[in-house]
């Protein structure tokens, strides 16, 4: 099946609910992919994901009742694997586990990114509105091209307003103080993060024409928290 497979096609399928290609490579046995161990580039990993807010209209418009706490999830798992077994493939999650899978470490094998001052990999086009749902494996090596090599913004910031944004300094180049973020989005001063998105986040100024819309924010502070 793979071996009658393009890309293009994948693209398509997926595009009826809002998510996109993300890339794709051959995978070495390093690359600690399930089930291809032995395969040497005879293999094909394709990340899927989303950038902008196409998918939250997919997924919130499926939702008959309100959403539960792994609705996202559940919905995405539905959708990819349903593409994976009309294509031929299987399908791999981010957020099955422990153990959790390498997505981040694949995610830089597909695209050309890097980590973003604070801490969520910045895309060149996409900046830090984009995230991978899941990922597509086929048996076959489907043409998939080394991910271009582009400049990274973060290198050409100065300002950095990412980094002072924060109302409580939870980012720094190295770490990110989760304990503080939380306190500070469980009081009344922090409404305003979880209602809105995380402001650090908000002050990026790459890839502003996908930033998500307020309620898939929201979405996603609440989903954060929850983490806790």
């Amino acid at each position: 099946m793979a071996g009658r497979l393009t890309l293009a096609a994948i693209c398509d399928r997926l595009a009826e609910h809002g998510l996109i290609v993300r890339g794709a490579f051959h995978p070495q046995p390093a690359d600690d992919v399930p089930g291809c161990g032995e395969g040497g580039g005879s293999a094909t990993v394709v990340m899927v994901g989303n950038a902008g807010p196409a998918m939250w209209r997919a997924f919130a418009a499926s939702q008959p009742d309100a959403f539960s706490h792994n609705a996202m999830n559940d919905w995405s798992a539905a959708v990819i694997a349903g593409i994976a077994a009309e294509t031929g493939g299987r399908a791999l999650f981010p957020f099955t586990g422990p153990p959790f899978l390498p997505f981040m470490r694949w995610a830089q094998r597909a695209e050309s990114l890097r980590q973003s001052p604070i801490h969520i990999l910045m895309h060149p086009e996409f900046g830090l509105w984009h995230a991978y749902r899941g990922a597509l494996v086929y048996e076959g090596a489907l043409a998939a091209d080394p991910p271009a090599v582009r400049a990274h913004p973060c290198d050409t910031c100065a300002d950095k307003p990412c980094l002072s944004t924060c109302p409580v300094d939870a980012f720094d180049d190295a770490w990110r103080d989760l304990g503080v973020c939380y306190d500070y989005i469980d009081s009344a001063a922090g409404a305003d993060c979880m209602s809105g998105g995380c402001r650090a986040r908000l002050a990026c100024p790459v890839g502003t024409e996908y930033r998500y819309e307020p309620a898939q924010m929201q979405f996603h502070m609440t989903a954060f928290r929850r983490r806790l």
